[in-house]
């Protein structure tokens, strides 16, 4: 009896293990990666996905007026379609990372084709960007064989998440809540200002949740900061 109990948990073990392996914001098995800077800084960085958008105008706006820099993951094909967008992101100060080319599902995949597709929005950055980015969010937050290979030749390091906004299916009430609940020193918040690669997605959820986060974090006394800037804070002497 004890036999095929060890035997029926050992496949269900194997499968938790590789479901943290692929997608654990602690795991570094398939890609370095990281998920949250500092505990006693009080700082966080606002991460936004799958941009640009047509609506990520609003965002930057909104970003202007709060005097909040943050880190944009950009899709190549949405920077392709709306470079003047990415442009602007780039110029006013904010940080581009790198979300791949197309946002493809990069489980079950060669090695060849997530080394492609990092590879691809590398190039896509620099070309109509003008930056070349150091930090690399992997579509869905998957992790897969060959992409530690893509990340070294590119320079990049993978980031994660502190917290997930979950602002795709959430309004903007249950983002906040789910925002602030998690915030703490040297947190990533990770939001969206795409859909993966459709053209003009609805992020109304979003910007109201940043409209309100941002004032409810400041008066806890956090600060905002890049990704860089929350990873490699500056020494002060």
């Amino acid at each position: 009896m004890m036999t095929s109990l060890w035997y029926g948990a050992a496949p269900a073990a194997g499968v938790a293990w590789f479901g943290w392996a692929v997608r654990g914001r602690t795991s570094q098995v398939f890609a370095p990666s990281v998920y949250r800077g500092a505990r006693d800084r009080k700082s966080v960085a606002l991460t936004f996905d799958d941009g640009p958008s047509e609506s990520t105008p609003r965002l930057l706006e909104l970003l202007a007026r709060e005097g909040v820099k943050a880190t944009f993951f950009f899709c190549g094909k949405n920077v392709r379609r709306l470079p003047g967008v990415a442009r602007d992101a780039a110029a006013a100060g904010h940080e581009i990372g790198n979300h791949t080319e197309n946002h493809a599902r990069l489980w079950l995949r060669s090695a060849a084709f997530v080394r492609e597709e990092v590879m691809g929005g590398q190039r896509t950055m620099e070309e109509v960007c003008g930056v070349r980015p150091r930090w690399f969010r992997a579509p869905y937050g998957v992790r897969w064989p060959g992409l530690a290979a893509a990340q070294r030749e590119a320079g990049l390091t993978g980031v994660m998440w502190t917290v997930l906004g979950r602002d795709w299916k959430l309004r903007a009430e249950g983002i906040e809540e789910r925002l602030l609940g998690g915030a703490c020193g040297g947190a990533i918040l990770c939001l969206h200002d795409g859909r993966s690669v459709v053209p003009d997605p609805d992020i109304t959820q979003t910007l109201e949740a940043v409209r309100r986060v941002i004032p409810a974090l400041r008066d806890r006394g956090f600060q905002f900061e890049t990704v860089t800037q929350i990873l490699c804070p500056t020494k002060t002497t």
